[in-house]
């Protein structure tokens, strides 16, 4: 128990058969439960983990027949600890990339009522982002960015952070099997907190680098988490702007998206015009389209202000609620 709470640790892992003794023996003793879930492994993870079940009465062992996804995993662990009397749930990966001195910092603010849901965030450390390499380093940024606009979580970094505690009243609410299976869960989940006006805050958490590989395809990562979060936009602009609590800054959102594609279209078709076709088209038709396209980018920016708006209007009307509302 840390300070009259009872904790939980999801712990994802698949093939982890190298790391993951030594994660859960580095799990502080005031965490009441662990939850090793063992992804469709072909090693001997789950060997490992019922080796250490026999003298840590604190793990139960949730075993997928199949590789079902990272997203997945953490989702099954936390409807597991659902069923008990578990307060606050932290994940904590296989590979032992998680420093659990840093645990504590992500359940204060839990604790103490100050966030429903806290992350890691490693980009605030010089080392993260000179031992990353160039392409990475860009990606992350990439998805950084689309991730404040889909979710509406303007102040957040580092979004693919998966070293986070969530409290059970967040759980409880959320529909947990709506939730990204694989790699960009942890931006789908931010998508689904903002919607149910969850308070998120960020934890400055060093990188920790050992003998862990990475199993992500990058490149195919950013595409597909891109994507997710494409959609991920629209559907909390429909459910939080117009089903929950009509706003009109949707409009914004939606109108300056079709002015921008228009005055893109636009140009392109200029220069095709002028330059396959030879056609003498191209000032008027220029200017009509950088016009559009600075319609479309103004009205896009007034979107994203609101946004930012009414995140610090949630947050502060929150703030003056009861702290028991978080737990």
């Amino acid at each position: 128990m840390y300070k009259e709470h009872k904790i939980g640790v999801v712990v994802p892992a698949y093939n982890e058969e190298a790391l993951i003794g030594e994660t859960l023996a580095n799990i502080p003793d005031y965490v009441d439960r662990i939850y090793v879930v063992d992804d469709g492994s072909k090693d001997k993870t789950s060997e490992i983990v019922e080796e250490f079940m026999k003298r840590d009465s604190r793990i139960t062992l949730i075993k997928h027949e199949t590789n079902q996804g990272v997203g997945k995993s953490i989702i099954d662990g936390y409807k597991e600890a659902l069923k008990g009397d578990i307060d606050i749930v932290a994940v904590m990966a296989g590979d032992n990339q998680m420093d659990p001195t840093y645990l504590p910092n992500l359940l204060d603010p839990i604790v103490e009522g100050k966030a429903n849901y806290t992350k890691g965030n490693r980009l605030l450390g010089p080392e993260y982002v000179r031992n990353m390499p160039k392409f990475r380093y860009i990606g992350n940024m990439i998805l950084t960015f689309l991730t404040k606009i889909a979710s509406g979580y303007w102040h957040l970094m580092d979004p693919q952070n998966g070293y986070t505690a969530i409290s059970k009243n967040a759980l409880e609410k959320i529909n947990l099997d709506s939730v990204y299976h694989w790699y960009g869960y942890p931006n789908d989940l931010l998508v689904k907190l903002n919607v149910y006006g969850f308070r998120v805050l960020d934890v400055p958490i060093p990188a920790k680098y050992g003998n862990e590989r990475s199993k992500i395809k990058y490149t195919k990562y950013v595409i597909n988490v891109s994507w997710l979060l494409l959609k991920d936009f629209f559907w909390r602009l429909k459910e939080k702007y117009l089903f929950y609590n009509f706003h009109p800054l949707v409009f914004f959102y939606v109108f300056g998206i079709l002015f921008l594609l228009a005055g893109a279209g636009g140009v392109l078709f200029t220069f095709y015009q002028k330059f396959i076709l030879h056609h003498n088209v191209f000032f008027f038709m220029m200017t009509l389209s950088l016009v559009v396209f600075g319609i479309g980018l103004t009205m896009f920016l007034f979107a994203m202000l609101f946004d930012m708006e009414e995140e610090r209007r949630n947050y502060q009307n929150q703030m003056g609620g009861e702290h028991e509302n978080i737990h």
